[in-house]
């Protein structure tokens, strides 16, 4: 089995597992989404979202956010791990959205990349999930660590995984792709030791062979 081939399977088969992948990360705009995947950063999920519903109440347009002091969004996210540069990540990206891009989040990759605290990754996400464009995958520990172990890269950087990932995965799957590496790995294939009876990846798993 070639590894486009075994791309192709492990997508059919995490399909029938989770029809409907989608990002967990709370958000209802393209701001939204953006802020809570910068927040994401080695942070859970979970832990974002106990933070961005009443933040998004209080703070609504990217002026809301450029308007504010550091200092002050940082009292407001204190839960979240590194959670001062994140503030003040936020606050010069909704600046420069304000000043650059009229107060709207930008839909292509190089304008989302310059926008401080946010990289390539982040970037993909918000493309994929708010504006359903396909221009990369999102690689993330998830992504990163269980395609390396089903065998699909050997390489060893987010970026160089990418690059391998969009050779052999069909491009309309390149936006679900990520979540069903992250739905997997939560649900079968932890990064702590755990037991693999179950999986519907296991005969794929170069580990059982």
């Amino acid at each position: 089995m070639t590894r486009e081939e075994k791309a192709k399977e492990i997508i059919k088969r995490l399909r029938n597992v989770y029809p409907h992948p989608q990002t967990a990360l709370y958000y209802r705009t393209p701001l939204q989404l953006l802020i809570a995947t910068i927040l994401s950063a080695q942070a859970t999920d979970k832990t974002v979202n106990t933070v961005t519903p009443d933040l998004f109440a209080k703070y609504k347009k990217a002026e809301d956010f450029a308007n504010l002091k550091p200092e002050q969004l940082d009292k407001e996210i204190k839960k979240i791990n590194f959670h001062f540069n994140k503030a003040k990540n936020i606050v010069a990206a909704c600046k420069m959205i304000v000043e650059k891009f009229s107060g709207n989040v930008p839909q292509t990759l190089e304008d989302l990349d310059s926008l401080p605290g946010v990289a390539r990754k982040t970037a993909n996400v918000v493309l994929g999930n708010a504006f359903g464009k396909a221009e990369g995958i999102a690689v993330d520990t998830h992504v990163m660590r269980l395609t390396q172990r089903l065998g699909l890269t050997k390489e060893k950087t987010p970026e160089k995984i990418e690059q391998d990932l969009m050779k052999i995965i069909p491009r309309q799957d390149w936006i679900d792709f990520t979540h069903l590496m992250i739905n997997f790995g939560r649900d079968y294939c932890p990064a702590r030791k755990h037991v693999c009876a179950g999986c519907p990846l296991g005969d794929l798993c170069p580990d059982n062979y």
